[in-house]
């Protein structure tokens, strides 16, 4: 199980950390900027940054990442400043992160950018489901980064980038470590299953489904919050929510959907914690439409809507319904708000503060405007022997009401124009219809 004591100990001085950059094909400023979003992740795990060390090479170094002088360098700042960890800002190999550690020496612990994340997980994972991820995303890729280290895996727990299941003695017995994924990996399919079977309820009730999207820290539980009312964790940190969350909101036209709140993307994100939290971010495949949240106060906001657009298209998202939305615009930053251009090209775009309300009941009524769009009313005129469509008219549209005549059934829908073009051999206006 995940470690729920407190981090790092009853010392009140934040922990120290050397965070380290390698600039390969990236522009400098490029490696600056993601070294100052591993420090916003460090200081959300309760640390603070000793020193930043970046070095520009052709290729990592197959041993230690760094050249041997840059290594020399990271141990100096770490005795200089006591700094008991070493954060790398890209993945790492088990063995990188052993030749590193003997390296630098005095105890010195070396992770890297997704053990740091993984941490951060563990300490904002709240719900069942959300714990079992975790646990079972620290075990298959933080483990092995620390097997043949000569230390038992009972240091999980003591410090940044070291908060997990806490199995002691893994390196000597990985036979139980085998034996605790496949056992974690059957109570997520069994999560699954049941997350299917709601998901299938909510399908059943028509109620369309809109996911709020965006990069970490946009202000997307906030805004949940403001519309919603569920009260959930709020926080001015990175990956402040993990686990999803529905609740039921109300349009101005009086019609219902279900609104959920999903978990923040950030550039770099691992292939491998996308895939160990499929099941939750299917929230966002199976929704209806997306609302995709900007924090317009952050110079990086471009770049952080690239990576969500990056992040819904490897989810198989991106074409999505989207209303994108301009957030923090209390802040002073909606006077450079621009068009999203080439990186969402035409898609309805609003600008709010959740924190205040101010734009928020335009961003609902274009909500409304969205899932409005490309959807008429149609009387569909079903033979009784082919009862079976009304099934698909349940299925994929809003059905209005079901007149049982003695030849045919006579059904009045709200439908897409998808479903109508499918079900037109049932419109007896479907050629008047295509012609408006």
């Amino acid at each position: 199980m995940l470690n729920s004591n407190k981090l790092f100990g009853q010392g009140d001085e934040l922990p120290k950390a050397v965070l380290v950059g390698l600039c390969i094909d990236e522009e400098p400023e490029e490696t600056e900027k993601s070294l100052a979003e591993l420090e916003s992740l460090l200081e959300t795990a309760g640390g603070k940054c000793a020193v930043k060390v970046v070095q520009t090479k052709a290729h990592p170094d197959p041993r230690t990442c760094i050249g041997s002088g840059k290594v020399a360098e990271v141990a100096y700042w770490c005795r200089e400043y006591e700094a008991g960890l070493v954060i790398f800002d890209l993945e790492l190999s088990p063995a990188q992160i052993r030749n590193l550690e003997d390296a630098i020496g005095n105890d010195v612990r070396v992770i890297d950018r997704s053990m740091l994340i993984l941490d951060i997980f563990a300490l904002h994972a709240v719900t069942g489901e959300g714990k079992l991820q975790v646990e079972l995303a620290q075990l298959k890729y933080t483990a092995p980064r620390l097997i043949g280290q000569g230390t038992e895996l009972s240091r999980l727990g003591g410090g940044i980038g070291t908060r997990g299941p806490g199995e002691s003695k893994l390196e000597t017995d990985r036979r139980h470590l085998k034996r605790r994924i496949a056992a974690l990996e059957a109570e997520l399919e069994t999560l699954d299953r049941t997350r299917r079977t709601m998901r299938a309820a909510r399908d059943r009730s028509q109620t369309p489904k809109v996911a709020i999207v965006g990069y970490t820290n946009a202000g997307k539980s906030t805004l949940f919050n403001y519309l919603t009312g569920a009260g959930i964790l709020a926080e001015n940190k990175l990956f402040a929510t993990l686990d999803p969350t529905t609740r039921k909101l109300t349009l101005p036209d009086g019609s219902s959907v279900l609104l959920t709140d999903t978990v923040g993307f950030i550039r770099k994100l691992p292939h491998h914690l996308v895939r160990a939290f499929r099941s939750t971010l299917d929230e966002v495949v199976y929704a209806d439409a997306l609302i995709l949240l900007v924090d317009a106060s952050d110079p990086e906001h471009e770049a952080q809507l690239g990576t969500t657009q990056d992040l819904l298209e490897e989810l198989g998202a991106s074409e999505k319904p989207t209303l994108c939305v301009y957030n923090k615009c209390d802040k002073g930053a909606s006077h450079s708000f621009r068009a999203i251009g080439t990186v969402a090209p035409n898609r309805r775009t609003v600008s709010i503060s959740a924190q205040t309300g101010q734009g928020v009941e335009l961003l609902l009524n274009e909500l409304q405007s969205l899932l409005q769009d490309g959807k008429r009313q149609v009387c569909f005129y079903i033979p009784n022997a082919e009862a079976g469509v009304l099934n698909r008219l349940y299925r994929d549209a809003v059905v209005e009401s079901v007149t049982y005549g003695v030849d045919q059934i006579e059904v009045l829908a709200t439908v897409d124009a998808k479903t109508h073009g499918a079900l037109r051999a049932y419109d007896p206006n479907w050629e008047e219809s295509t012609d408006e």
